[in-house]
């Protein structure tokens, strides 16, 4: 197993943890512990992709590890978010099934190229949606702490709105990318 693999499996790692510490009522500094390691995680996933391309370290088991360790780090930090209301019902539910949403159909688009031998390319617009996305929950888990310890309350509506701003973003480019993965890839559809 090469390096970008065993990072992407670190990733998976990092989950339990950041869960772990962002859920513990015992320890005042616990959401902050978890954004750090959420913040590692995210990291890792620049530096095996970096990795994999420079030195020619691509290899299928990486491109599947790698899109399902990002989805399950996301897709965590956004449970994490909406279980403790920082992001309310029903915005809360609407983002995580837009979420949810595009990476079925992206992941159904990928398993239908690959019975016909067609490499589906990640393009630039999902990597921006993902950094959007990373940043949204950083932001979230930041503001769960501020309402943790009650921090000034109108620095902490401000950074709500600023929360708020950032989840939409990230959701009109979850859309956004993901009509333009089919568009782009709709002969995949094309049958014969």
């Amino acid at each position: 197993m090469n390096l970008p693999n065993k990072l992407s499996i670190l990733r998976i790692c990092f989950i339990p943890f950041v869960m772990f510490f962002y859920m513990q009522n015992f320890w005042q500094w616990g959401k902050i512990v978890a954004v750090v390691l959420f913040v590692l995680a995210v990291l890792t996933d620049t530096l095996d992709g970096y990795i994999a391309r420079k030195y020619n370290m691509v290899t299928d088991l990486g491109k599947l590890l790698d899109t399902n360790a990002d989805k399950i780090l996301v897709l965590s930090a956004l449970l994490l978010i909406i279980c403790d209301n920082t992001l309310p019902s029903p915005y809360g539910v609407i983002v995580a099934t837009i979420i949810i949403g595009r990476d079925m159909v992206i992941s159904a688009f990928r398993q239908i190229a690959a019975t016909k031998n067609f490499v589906m390319a990640a393009d630039k617009l999902g990597k921006i949606k993902a950094i959007f996305t990373d940043i949204s929950m950083i932001m979230f888990m930041l503001l769960a702490y501020f309402y943790q310890i009650e921090l000034n309350a109108s620095f902490t509506n401000v950074f709500a709105i600023c929360c708020y701003v950032m989840i939409a973003i990230s959701v009109v480019l979850t859309i956004w990318s993901m009509l333009n993965y089919m568009i782009k890839n709709r002969k995949v559809l094309k049958q014969g």
